[in-house]
């Protein structure tokens, strides 16, 4: 039998980089979300032990969402199986474009570009979209970016792409930093056709990223875990990289 401890040794002179987001009162979301709030039911100074009663949606901070999210009677957090929750991570670093137009979303050629630098994207792996997003957080005007009539202004995937990502690379997974798959002139919209593909497609997404720009294009690995609320449509994630 193999004596996995040797590897956890070996894992331990790598690096590692937190993805997630602290999450909290007053960040940025989705705009139809209620905020976050907080109780303390017991303190250590009164009690001995200290307790707070969290209230949130499940699309809260970096979180997770399952194909439920959008497809009725679909895979369910508690349903994604646990061997999902390790994968080779994929970076597809699209900032140069980004900062030239927030509105930026890559084509399937852009990507087969990335392939020709640095190889074919290996099946099961999970995708990142690093745009440095990221670096607008906490503040929710920054990330929503929006223009004088209100119109937002960020990157997200595409169908195309993420059709393809599905069909010819069988990706198990996709992240992004911003607070949404689409592009924010399409969320604006109110339409979200690009994470609906992806759920209806019994693929699962981690939005919020952060610090994608710490990890390699490949290489790495990343451990996305949540918890496992029964039924559960979405949760808080916690998600980091092992780099070589």
């Amino acid at each position: 039998m193999t004596n996995l401890w040797e590897l956890v040794s070996t894992l331990q002179h790598h690096t590692y980089v937190d993805l997630t987001h602290s999450f909290h009162a007053g960040q940025p979301r989705f705009h139809l979300l209620p905020d976050e709030e907080r109780e303390t039911l017991f303190t250590v100074r009164e009690h001995g032990f200290e307790i707070t009663r969290y209230s949130f949606v499940g699309q809260w901070g970096t979180h997770v969402d399952p194909p439920v999210h959008f497809v009725d009677g679909a895979r369910t957090l508690d349903n994604i199986d646990v061997k999902q929750m390790i994968l080779p991570l994929v970076v597809l670093d699209f900032t140069q474009q980004v900062a030239l137009n927030p509105d930026f979303t890559p084509s399937i050629s852009d990507v087969q570009s990335w392939e020709a630098e640095h190889g074919e994207i290996p099946a099961g792996a999970f995708v990142a979209f690093r745009s440095d997003w990221s670096k607008r957080w906490p503040d929710p005007e920054k990330m929503a970016n929006k223009d004088e009539q209100g119109v937002a202004h960020y990157p997200g995937w595409n169908t195309d792409l993420v059709r393809w990502l599905i069909d010819a690379r069988s990706i198990t997974a996709i992240g992004h930093e911003t607070t949404d798959t689409d592009q924010g002139i399409i969320v604006s919209e109110g339409a979200l056709p690009t994470e609906l593909l992806l759920l209806e497609e019994d693929k699962w997404q981690i939005e919020l990223l952060t610090n994608l720009d710490q990890v390699p294009a490949t290489g790495a690995i990343i451990v996305a875990t949540w918890p496992k609320p029964q039924n559960g449509t979405g949760f808080p994630a916690r998600a980091f990289a092992i780099v070589p």
